[in-house]
């Protein structure tokens, strides 16, 4: 049986990568390419959540093209990834959670919403997790 009244820090995936709003994208192509994550928090140099960038953004941002695979429009992107920061890219307007909400607070933005991550801060918003859609999954059909 869930239990909506279980706290988010009991689910949520603590140590989270990161990035900082002022790297460019192309950091963020390489965690994408190299780690099997879909969701990085954006934080200032305060470590205050600022923005979110996921792997959807990122291939948004990729010249069409991209499914040929040709070498020109692989340079292509690189070369856009290196020429854009994540400051300018990222998902500005980010709902958090806390971690003592209850697990039912983060069903019902997911269920209002169409994002699949929040970042879990403290009251300062300084980043503490994330909480996906992934990790709810795991929680409801975990084995007992």
């Amino acid at each position: 049986m869930i239990v909506l009244t279980t706290k988010v820090e009991e689910i949520m995936t603590p140590n989270v990568l990161f990035l900082d709003q002022n790297e460019s994208m192309e950091k963020v192509s390489e965690i994408f390419e190299s780690k099997p994550i879909h969701h990085l928090p954006v934080v200032d140099e305060d470590l205050i959540v600022v923005g979110i960038v996921s792997k959807s953004d990122y291939y948004k941002l990729q010249h069409c093209l991209t499914f040929f695979q040709s070498s020109k429009i692989k340079e292509y992107n690189k070369a856009l990834m290196r020429s854009l920061l994540v400051r300018d890219t990222m998902t500005k307007h980010v709902v958090t959670l806390f971690p003592d909400d209850p697990v039912s607070k983060a069903v019902d933005l997911f269920r209002e919403n169409l994002f699949h991550a929040i970042p879990v801060v403290d009251k300062e918003k300084h980043l503490l997790g994330i909480l996906t859609t992934f990790d709810l999954i795991n929680f409801a059909f975990k084995p007992t």
